[in-house]
């Protein structure tokens, strides 16, 4: 039973009314149309385990030469800067549509020669393929089979034929042929047709006037094998990349827009680089890869959920995962399973990849959230083999499909290699990396993703439930040592359901339903208590509304720094 207080304004230092109506939904983030991963073929082995060792306490010693220079969280290195450039031709700068002009020459003249792998088939073959491959051979023209009869039989009268004059030719073949007749193998006139091509074949060289006469089918002959040449014609190579036939349509200039930028747009290098990234696909055998089942030991450390505020997928890579030993061990122990463990990764890209839209002004890139919690760090030798590995199959054979890299709960050993490594990256590389230490990690999230968008474990409230990815929240930071409130004005019966959540908690929170009526009284909802700081915690409430009036959720942040309050709510006709 709800308890009943006299009508009254609750005290706060600040207010907010929502609307008696509904809250309007955002459009559904646009996703990312069908499309997409991939993997490389296996780099050198690593040196000596003993020797990396040695370079892991090399590394280690520098990292912590850098903290003892005053690394912190605040000085976490942000960009926050980068803009994606257009994937449309027209967008460009004439001197890159000129490159796209000349990326696609190149590729097309690669087509007809068969460059990209495989082996040329000529035309009247492609036309006629045999339905069965266990297709017999067709049977040999009759003079080559009693040729090969007469070789087989008379074998003296050939060698005779060869060496001596041609009566002798003559009557040592006609000896052989009544031997053969015999046999029933051949007919007389057959092997007497045989032997005269055998004649021909030595005859002396004849008068200049004679050669000069040439036989009467030399003409349909020549126009026969110029048929045959013509008939034997290559039809150009199809090559197709992440589902996209190269030089088929619009979308293939997306794909080489792409190596061309990762390559500065430097043509013949960004040929090498597709020429490469091809030839990988199929010795790595891609679309083998995609189709085969790796089971579900590793669906939380790697996994895809929501979009950003611009419509990109986000890929969420948690490697806190691999402090279980048990999935450490079932994932590194050995190179077999290392190996293993790269082809999966690369089928998991492969998948998102083919998802996305290639299309002019399409969405065809990945923000990827990297959580580095717990993390295994450098002592894991394994880890940072396969992931060496790993990186640079992607960075050969992916390029730019990453928008935005945003690495969050980042420890001190992260950021002193990532100050040590930033000079070597280049200034478009840099900018889009975004950094954020355990307690801005939120915060970080939100200034890319909505929070309707964010997992519940990162501080967002994207969970199972009564709410979806598409119900809008509404972000607003409470002051340090003030109380906030919020209220939904409710003009009619009706079932009000709303989530709130407080990032950090650490704050007070609590409910009540305060009638328009002078003489009704205010319903306690929840009664102000305070609400721990526990991880991932959305307080779900719902009241049943039966007379005008308004739900209050007051919030009061006792501590000394910002929160962030997160909610959203809905109503439902009281008949349903």
């Amino acid at each position: 039973m709800a308890d009943q207080v006299q009508v009254g304004a609750p005290p706060a230092d600040k207010v907010v009314v929502v609307p008696d109506v509904p809250l309007a939904e955002k459009p559904p983030v646009a996703a990312a149309a069908a499309k997409e991963p991939p993997p490389v073929p296996e780099s050198e082995e690593e040196p000596v385990k003993q020797k990396q060792v040695e370079d892991a306490e090399a590394l280690e010693t520098k990292i912590s030469d850098a903290v003892a220079e005053g690394d912190d969280e605040e000085k976490v290195p942000q960009s926050g800067h980068y803009k994606e450039e257009s994937t449309r031709v027209a967008d460009l700068l004439e001197n890159e549509k000129k490159a796209v002009e000349e990326l696609k020459v190149l590729v097309r003249e690669a087509l007809n020669k068969h460059e990209f792998g495989g082996f040329a088939m000529p035309q009247q073959q492609q036309q006629q393929q045999p339905k069965d491959d266990s297709a017999k051979e067709e049977p040999k023209p009759k003079a080559e089979a009693v040729t090969e009869t007469v070789a087989e039989t008379k074998e003296e009268s050939i060698v005779q034929a060869e060496t001596g004059d041609d009566e002798e030719k003559v009557a040592t073949a006609t000896v052989r042929s009544d031997a053969v007749e015999d046999d029933g193998a051949k007919t007389v006139e057959a092997i007497e047709d045989t032997i005269v091509s055998v004649s021909a074949s030595v005859q002396p060289e004849q008068p200049p006037e004679a050669a000069s006469k040439e036989p009467s089918d030399a003409k349909p002959n020549v126009e026969g094998k110029d048929a045959e040449t013509v008939s034997n014609k290559v039809l150009p190579q199809e090559v197709s990349i992440w589902g996209i036939p190269l030089l088929a349509d619009e979308r293939s200039d997306v794909i080489l827009l792409k190596f061309l930028r990762a390559r500065d747009f430097k043509v013949k290098e960004a040929f090498t680089m597709l020429q490469s990234t091809i030839r990988w696909r199929k010795e790595f055998g891609i679309d083998e890869l995609v189709e085969q089942d790796f089971g579900n030991d590793l669906e939380k450390v790697v996994f895809m959920h929501g979009f950003d505020k611009e419509g990109h997928p986000v890929c969420y890579n948690v490697y806190g995962e691999f402090q279980k030993k048990e999935l450490y061990q079932k994932t590194f122990s050995d190179e077999e399973k290392r190996q293993n463990f790269l082809r999966w990764r690369i089928q998991f890209l492969e998948k998102s990849i083919r998802k996305l839209d290639f299309s002019p002004g399409g969405i065809c890139t990945i923000v990827q959230i990297n959580d580095l919690k717990n993390s295994p760090g450098l002592t894991k030798w394994e880890l940072r083999q396969a992931t060496k590995q790993a990186l640079q199959l992607l960075q050969d054979n992916y390029p730019e499909f990453v928008a935005r890299q945003v690495f969050i709960n980042v420890p001190w050993w992260y950021l002193a290699v990532n100050k040590m490594i930033s000079p070597f990256l280049t200034q478009r590389t840099r900018s889009k990396f975004v950094f954020a230490g355990p307690s801005k990690s939120a915060e970080n999230l939100f200034r890319y993703i909505a929070a309707e968008q964010v997992p519940v474990r990162y501080g967002g409230l994207s969970k199972d439930g009564e709410f979806g990815n598409t119900d809008a929240v509404t972000e607003i930071t409470v002051k340090p040592a003030a109380k906030h409130t919020v209220e939904f004005p409710v003009t009619e019966a009706c079932l009000l359901t709303w989530e709130v959540r407080v990032v950090g908690w650490e704050v007070n929170y609590g409910a009540e339903f305060v009638p328009s009526g002078e003489d009704s009284y205010t319903i306690i909802i929840q009664k102000s208590k305070k609400v721990g700081c526990s991880e991932g915690e959305v307080v779900c409430d719902n009241f049943k509304v039966g007379e005008p009036g308004k739900v209050v959720l007051t919030i009061h942040n006792p501590t000394s720094k910002k929160k962030k309050l997160l909610y959203r709510l809905k109503t439902m006709p009281a008949s349903a």
